[in-house]
């Protein structure tokens, strides 16, 4: 299959790995202001997602869901914690494994959080049908960057 990529394949506006950088720049700018009230960045809102969805996780599922680094996520739930949302213990069963999970302040959290996506909505202006196909697309995106050889391979 030959691949046509036009012209100038390096034009910086045809680049998808520029348009993806300044969407998620952007995008997540948007959330800044709705997560400060709550001393929240956002990695660590999308590891509140990820609990609020299903709780307790261990580390190691989190990172795994979040496509995170342990040294990454590390502090970040750190910070959760000094904000009381989350707690870490040891789980009984397996000394090695870090269990987490939500505090009452981080369940009650989510009562005010299921907002946000409709404030980003309304500040995107863009129709839910056509942020589900960029979702969508995105998934695609991911699930091939996974398949895709590295460099020297």
């Amino acid at each position: 299959m030959q691949i046509d990529l036009g012209e100038n394949p390096l034009a910086l506006e045809r680049q998808v790995c520029f348009a993806l950088s300044v969407a998620s720049r952007s995008v997540i700018g948007l959330y800044r202001p709705l997560l400060k009230p709550y001393g929240l960045t956002h990695p660590q809102y999308l590891v509140l997602l990820a609990l609020w969805d299903r709780e307790p996780r261990s580390v190691k599922a989190l990172c795994e869901l979040l496509c995170a680094e342990p040294a990454t996520l590390s502090p970040l739930l750190k910070r959760l914690e000094a904000l009381g949302y989350v707690s870490r213990r040891r789980d009984r069963s397996d000394e090695r494994s870090l269990s987490v999970e939500l505090t009452e302040a981080g369940r009650a959290l989510r009562t005010e959080a299921e907002k946000i996506p409709y404030r980003i909505v309304e500040r995107l202006g863009m129709e839910v049908r056509e942020l589900e196909e960029l979702h969508t697309m995105l998934g695609k995106v991911i699930e091939a960057t996974r398949r895709a050889p590295t460099p020297g391979e």
